[in-house]
């Protein structure tokens, strides 16, 4: 009876019947469902600002795409569940993080104050820098709610009197904010605030004034009085 001369060949064939089994069930983690699972780990950002729900938008989309080029590419492609699951979570994350951001939004307002923005105290277009727009004007004497930068000067701590400014680059860059883009505010408790790089909410009494030099370099337009920082 034959011994190598016949198990050779077996062991050989054998061994190549694998090779072809592994290669043809061998299939690639899909990129998009990696993508995904990286994005939707990061979603929970949006919590921290409207502008931030690119994030998990993006997680949504990747996720989406992954699930799809598996569905068409079931022999190639692998990572459904991942795809499923950085799904869920980009948006779960949506969701919830935009419920939030309006509830807040919603709650920011004291009762009786109306919002202010910065674009309502530009003047039109053809009006002199220093011009004050109906818009403003409108809201003399009114309890409003603005946001804005403080704007930083040699006092760091117990600011009881502050430019609040609309940019942020102008707040801690060194900027120069237009007059229509500053607000003088001035606060109700003598203990003041400390200043904060950060956005800063302000309630109180809106008053237009001109003080100063009513120019581009200086001086103020608009007050706020009596007015707390939220």
């Amino acid at each position: 009876m034959g011994t190598g001369l016949f198990d050779s060949p077996s062991r050989s064939v054998s061994r190549a019947g694998t090779s072809r089994d592994e290669a043809e069930s061998y299939r690639a983690l899909s990129g998009a469902a990696i993508a995904a699972g990286a994005v939707a780990l990061v979603s929970p950002l949006v919590f921290f600002g409207w502008w931030l729900a690119t994030v998990p938008v993006i997680g949504v989309v990747l996720s989406v795409i992954a699930i799809r080029d598996i569905a068409q590419r079931p022999a190639e492609l692998t990572g459904k569940p991942l795809a499923f699951a950085a799904l869920v979570v980009a948006a779960t994350s949506l969701v919830a993080g935009l419920t939030s951001l309006a509830s807040e939004y919603a709650a920011e307002l004291p009762e009786g104050f109306e919002r202010l923005s910065y674009a309502m105290l530009q003047p039109a277009e053809g009006d002199l820098p220093t011009t004050v727009p109906d818009s403003a004007r409108a809201l003399e004497g009114r309890d409003v709610l603005l946001k804005g930068y403080i704007y930083p000067g040699k006092q760091q701590q117990g600011l009881v009197q502050f430019l609040l400014v609309r940019d942020q680059g102008d707040c801690c860059f060194g900027g120069n904010p237009k007059i229509t883009d500053r607000v003088l505010v001035q606060l109700a408790d003598p203990a003041g605030t400390d200043f904060s790089p950060r956005l800063t909410k302000v309630a109180g009494r809106f008053r237009v004034q001109p003080a100063g030099t009513a120019d581009l370099t200086g001086g103020v337009l608009y007050h706020l009085d009596d007015a707390r920082v939220r």
